[in-house]
């Protein structure tokens, strides 16, 4: 169990230097709308991205993988025989799975594809927005009651705010200990838990949810450090590298008088650029 800050801080240099040796073989059955991005942002973090769906393949392709990530962004009955493949072999090999639930709560389907992986498989780590996160808690019989998700966007009352963080923060703790996973709920401010340590991340910038996909590419790049480090570690490396280069793509931005197009090409640019002592003197978090 990690007990201040300045312990998190520490271990960032040796952890981002090691996700950056690995070069984590990172196997994405990721959302088509997306799927680009998410190769150039694995890439960018130090990454090798594989991006495999057919049913004939994947035993192979996840065997020689260093971590699998799984993103239900558009459901097809093929892909979903594939998730579960993947994610059996996975399990077989020791390949942690990261999951990304999007949209969950809004669909009776997108539900039972969401609680098939997490009941019948070890899930490494789950990333979502908190609307997806609370959704999956209901579920879990962790929540009675959540909002439906506006589409696959966080309904607005459930936006992270300073006012119930320590609630979402609770819920989320809770969560991570019943799955036995590590959770991170992405937002304006951001949550990461794994039933012991409760880390609050105020970094990033609100430009981010404006360009398709950013909420992919941090799922895909939290494959990549976890492929390289562990799931605690690994998402908390990842999570500080895409805010904070969201931070300086929106400063950018802003400099030139450009716009979201802009903005999208600069966040790679940035991940590519991310080094530890950026991350340590930029990383503004707390442990709850």
């Amino acid at each position: 169990m990690i007990n201040t800050e300045k312990e998190l801080l520490d271990r960032i240099e040796m952890n981002l230097k090691s996700i950056k040796e690995k070069n984590a073989l990172t196997h994405c059955i990721t959302n088509s709308v997306t799927i680009n991005d998410c190769a150039n942002a694995v890439l960018a973090i130090g990454g090798s991205p594989f991006m495999a769906e057919d049913a004939e393949e994947l035993e192979e392709v996840v065997t020689i993988a260093d971590v699998l990530v799984i993103n239900i962004g558009k459901l097809s009955k093929d892909q979903i025989e594939s998730m579960r493949i993947s994610s059996q072999t996975a399990n077989k090999t020791n390949t942690p799975i990261i999951l990304d639930p999007v949209g969950v709560g809004v669909t009776e389907l997108r539900n039972r594809t969401t609680m098939d992986l997490i009941e019948n498989y070890d899930i490494a780590a789950i990333r979502g927005n908190i609307s997806e996160i609370k959704a999956i808690a209901k579920l879990a019989g962790v929540l009675d009651e959540s909002n439906t998700a506006k589409g696959v966007d966080v309904n607005l009352d459930d936006i992270i705010t300073e006012e119930n963080l320590k609630s979402n923060g609770d819920l989320i703790c809770e969560l991570a200990n019943k799955l036995d996973t590590v959770i991170l709920a992405s937002g304006p401010l951001d949550i990461l838990s794994d039933g012991e340590t409760t880390v609050v991340i105020d970094n990033g910038d609100d430009m981010m949810p404006l360009i398709t996909g950013s909420g992919c590419m941090l799922s895909s790049i939290v494959g990549s450090c976890i492929g390289g480090s562990n799931a605690f570690e690994g998402s908390l490396v990842a999570i500080l590298a895409m805010n904070i280069a969201g931070e300086k793509a929106r400063a950018k931005v802003d400099a030139n008088d450009e716009g979201t197009g802009s903005f999208r090409a600069y966040l790679i640019d940035y991940l590519y650029k991310t080094d530890s002592e950026t991350l340590i003197n930029e990383a503004n978090i707390r442990i709850l």
